[in-house]
């Protein structure tokens, strides 16, 4: 589904990553660990195609096409999709009309009603776009987005950021329903999930875990092994397994 091969980014004219390789296979989930400041949004923008992350070296492959000089809409429409972990408000559109546009016809009036309601979404479809939301109405509004978009890649950044218990199981089903969680075998969509806390891990299983640092992936092995390690030890502890 991804290759991330050597890849250096750089925003501000500052480089944020340094040669990052990551590896999702199709329907598997990843979890991306690492502290603030790590890089890991600037990774997820890169994958996205976000002009301000300036890809200075290496490539990204998404189903085995180079997309590394692809603009932001033709990676959405090749079939990436992401969750923002502080997206904008936008004023003077609804909501309800920027998921008709991510829907993009794939799905109708009804299902969109249905899913609404199901995220808790149904009396906020007429608000504008994340203004006066809370932590967990935003959540759940950028992942209707995304459950009409359909996408074959689905990034997350920090969905467990600003939600609060009762949110987080929802937003937990949701995105299991997105990443096809309930289809044991035959899964067509794939996830990378940038988590701090590791709290979203208790309700979305992810197979792999990656520990960036200063740039690099530093590790890859077990998500829940990788978690555990972070909460004993620090990231410190992942820098002395390193070496």
């Amino acid at each position: 589904m991804l290759t991330v091969e050597g890849l250096h980014v750089e925003t501000h004219g500052k480089e944020i990553l340094h040669g990052v390789n990551l590896h999702v296979e199709d329907g598997e989930t990843h979890a991306l660990f690492g502290p603030n400041g790590s890089g890991k949004t600037t990774l997820l923008m890169a994958i996205m195609g976000f002009p301000r992350y300036r890809i200075t070296a290496g490539r990204i492959v998404f189903k085995g096409q180079d997309i590394t000089r692809a603009s932001l809409d033709e990676r959405a429409r090749l079939g990436i999709g992401m969750s923002f972990q502080r997206p904008p408000v936008v004023r003077g559109v609804k909501t309800r009309d920027m998921v008709r546009a991510a829907a993009r016809g794939r799905e109708d009036e009804e299902a969109i009603a249905g899913l609404a309601q199901r995220l808790n979404m149904g009396d906020m479809m007429d608000r504008e776009i994340n203004y006066g939301f809370s932590g967990g109405e935003i959540k759940r509004s950028e992942l209707l987005q995304l459950l009409v978009q359909k996408p074959d890649l689905v990034l997350l950044d920090e969905p467990e950021s600003g939600v609060d218990l009762v949110n987080i199981a929802l937003i937990g089903q949701m995105i299991n329903e997105l990443l096809q969680k309930e289809q044991k075998r035959h899964r067509t969509r794939s996830g990378l999930i940038i988590t701090h806390t590791g709290h979203i891990l208790d309700y979305v299983n992810a197979s792999r875990g990656f520990v960036l640092l200063n740039g690099v992936v530093t590790c890859e092995r077990d998500a829940h092994e990788c978690l555990d390690t972070i909460k004993k030890s620090g990231y410190e502890g992942c820098v002395r397994c390193q070496k």
